[in-house]
């Protein structure tokens, strides 16, 4: 017979209710992870879909995303004559908001030229772009479907095809639109304020260029060779896509990393401290019970077995419940949640760990109770 499961079943509604509000518990924590993990991911995606080894931006700046970077577009014909790149291709990135279906889109315009770097890797549904305008392909995040119009400045544009994962550093979904359509988007000038500039007589439109004009290097080519003949150059700058991850993530999305970490951090501490807060409570309310096994003759292996097996279980059934809820309900939440099995994993340990320390405080309570206790009233 086994001692910790009969007193489950003893009291199994009370233990039901005491795992599930441990599982609830659990998936706040699993979230959080998940969640830091989406803004990291998230922050890279943009950077790495691309499959890019140089970015050539506006010298003294360090764009395209830590800041702003403007460059004429024609650069990329200089780039892409230099030795040991392969292609190249001009990029532009700018945030919108559109109107669809009575709702208000944040949308994450990448505007690039089809069949040169720079546009999405894979289509999920649909297909490319392969029309020179008014086509976009967008992320399922932003709830377009293929065949759908939506309107971007003063033109429309039909989604022709989904890809996954694609947003920036703020969660925004991307869209997709040749680099043409892009810069029209870009410089084009709302009929009222056209009218004051043509009024006025200055020019009419915003001078157009693009952000950066990305380079994917042949086979064994020298890229920090590339990034340092392109610096000598006064007017551009140059980053190695290393570079570019680790300045984004050290300087986009550093501070809203560090807040989530550390809120991690507490809401761990929080549940040790609950974890072993239960398992005491349980232990004590079984010293009546502890002290009879050891009035009729029980091992002290027995005791710590009941003790020990029923902190492991409970914390066994929390993280079970808790990795249940948030498979199920994270496609919900606003940010992306990224849960990897390494991280799920580590909390499953770091719960046992705990477990164990929490049942090492109520067994050695229980060593402490004296047997005659049991036959009080």
């Amino acid at each position: 017979m086994n001692l910790a499961l009969k007193d489950i079943r003893h009291g199994l509604f009370r233990f039901v209710l005491t795992c599930f509000g441990l599982g609830l518990l659990m998936t706040v924590v699993l979230a959080m992870i998940g969640i830091y993990n989406g803004l990291v991911s998230d922050a890279l995606a943009v950077v790495k879909a691309p499959a890019a080894d140089v970015w050539v931006v506006e010298a003294g700046t360090k764009g395209p995303f830590a800041e702003a970077s403007s460059i004429p577009a024609d650069t990329r014909d200089a780039v892409a004559r230099m030795p040991g790149v392969a292609e190249a291709g001009a990029v532009n990135y700018q945030n919108v908001e559109a109107a669809h279906t009575g709702q208000t889109l944040r949308l994450y315009v990448i505007g690039y030229e089809p069949g040169r770097p720079g546009g999405p890797q894979a289509i999920a549904e649909g297909r490319g772009i392969g029309a020179g305008h008014f086509e976009l392909v967008a992320d399922r995040k932003t709830g377009l479907l293929p065949g759908e119009t939506i309107r971007l400045g003063r033109d429309r544009f039909t989604v022709v095809g989904l890809v996954e994962g694609a947003m920036n550093s703020g969660g925004d979904p991307a869209v997709y639109v040749t680099l043409a359509d892009a810069m029209a988007l870009q410089t084009e000038l709302d009929p009222a304020a056209q009218r004051v500039q043509t009024a006025r007589g200055a020019v009419s439109v915003k001078s157009a260029s693009v952000a950066t004009i990305i380079a994917r290097m042949s086979p064994g080519a020298d890229v920090d060779l590339l990034t340092a003949t392109v610096r000598q150059w006064k007017h551009l700058a140059a980053m190695t896509q290393v570079e570019q991850e680790e300045l984004l993530l050290a300087s986009v999305v550093d501070k809203a990393r560090r807040q989530i970490g550390l809120f991690l951090g507490i809401l761990l501490s929080v549940s040790a401290v609950v974890i072993a807060l239960i398992i005491y409570t349980m232990t004590m309310e079984k010293l009546k019970q502890i002290a009879t096994l050891k009035l009729i003759g029980a091992p002290d292996r027995t005791i710590i077995a009941l003790i020990v097996q029923q902190a492991l279980i409970l914390g066994a059934a929390g993280w079970g419940i808790g990795l249940m809820l948030i498979l199920t309900v994270k496609d919900y939440f606003p940010r992306r949640v990224v849960l990897e099995p390494f991280n799920v994993m580590v909390l499953a340990g770091i719960i046992a760990a705990v477990c164990l320390l929490s049942s090492a405080l109520g067994v050695r309570a229980a060593m402490k109770v004296d047997p005659a206790t049991a036959l009080g009233s």
